[in-house]
């Protein structure tokens, strides 16, 4: 079967990666557009040839029987297109980050699980064959109960998060609006928009439920956090340190170091300017170095499309980015904010 998927936000990251991706695979195919400016709707249709354009989303799920929708809208606009999508009946692939309130995030884990349908978060480092081996180990217990974990990531993104024109996307179609990733006001700021990579791998790797967070911020010229530094208790009492910058040199590029410690052994991981690693160290010495192919850890947001899509035609695919994750990644997020503005230790879900 050939799935039917729709797109709601026609902005920047869709016309760049999810819809030229969709169209370039074999599973599915982009069949109607939907956003709220009359005039990038016109652009994107004929750029890409899509005749089905809409303005009311509405509309657009109850007239094209959809498989999929892909939600791309700005951050603060992800909980109700995709509950819309899935009460329609549709997998959804939502943006990261997923929503940008705890209630938002389980709202949506909620609502795929009493509709049966996957929610998917484009996290792309979380797809790839090294991280399933990565969560594997801890699954199988390689590692013992997990106690301790370290998680920081570093992206290029000053001029981003400063409310700048994003240098790369200087010949896109579109580009990232200021009004989604500069303003404090409309979920700006590294956590949202980049962090949630990195939970989002630490949290799927480690299976960790985070239920307490402390955090300090330093802020671009807009006022959005530029620095982020956190520590975490999680359910099985483990800790968490975790840190985020924004200033990293564009020619090196987006980095990860996490580390998760256990009883038994740890797994490190670390990815930077075309390097990468995956270790398993045990106590007792029986230790694994996975093989990791050239580029295979730089950032691929393809690929969570091609699984998304693959989803939506039946075909058999593992989600590594599920509601469940992106709802934990939203309850880690939504208490690293709140805790930045307080100054206190925040608690995390019921």
């Amino acid at each position: 079967m050939t799935a039917r998927i729709g797109v709601v936000g026609v902005g920047w990251w869709a016309a760049f990666n999810h819809i030229p991706t969709v169209q370039a695979g074999r599973d599915a195919r982009i069949v109607a557009l939907c956003d709220l400016d009359a005039g990038r709707l016109q652009v994107a249709g004929d750029r890409f040839g899509i005749a089905a354009r809409y303005t009311d989303l509405g509309a657009m799920l109850a007239a094209e029987r959809l498989d999929g929708l892909i939600v791309s809208t700005p951050h603060v606009a992800h909980a109700a297109p995709a509950l819309a999508g899935l009460a329609a009946g549709c997998h959804v692939l939502v943006e990261k980050p997923m929503a940008t309130t705890a209630v938002e995030g389980r709202a949506i884990a909620a609502a795929a699980r009493a509709a049966g349908r996957e929610v998917l978060v484009p996290c792309g480092m979380n797809f790839t064959a090294f991280t399933a081996k990565a969560a594997a180990f801890v699954r199988a217990g390689r590692i013992g109960t997990v106690r301790h974990a370290i998680c920081q990531m570093g992206s290029a993104l000053d001029d981003l998060f400063a409310g700048e024109p994003m240098l790369e996307t200087k010949d896109h179609l579109f580009r990232p609006p200021a009004s989604t990733w500069a303003d404090p006001a409309r979920a700006g700021g590294y956590g949202w928009g980049q962090m949630s990579h990195s939970l989002a791998w630490l949290l799927h790797v480690s299976d960790l439920t985070l239920v307490s967070l402390f955090a300090m911020d330093g802020k671009s010229r807009t006022g959005v956090d530029f620095y982020d530094a956190a520590v975490a208790r999680a359910a099985n009492g483990a800790t968490v340190a975790l840190s985020g910058a924004a200033s990293v040199p564009k020619h090196r590029g987006m980095h990860m170091d996490i580390r998760i410690y256990g009883t038994e052994g740890m797994i490190s991981f670390d990815c930077e300017a075309g390097r990468a690693r995956l270790e398993l160290s045990r106590l007792d010495g029986q230790d694994e170095t996975v093989a990791i192919a050239p580029g295979e850890a730089e950032y691929d947001g393809a690929l969570p499309v091609r699984v998304f899509a693959a989803l939506c035609a039946g075909q058999p695919a593992t989600n590594a980015a599920n509601a469940e994750n992106g709802a934990r990644v939203t309850e880690a997020l939504d208490a690293l904010y709140r805790s930045a503005r307080s100054g206190q230790l925040e608690q995390i879900g019921g």
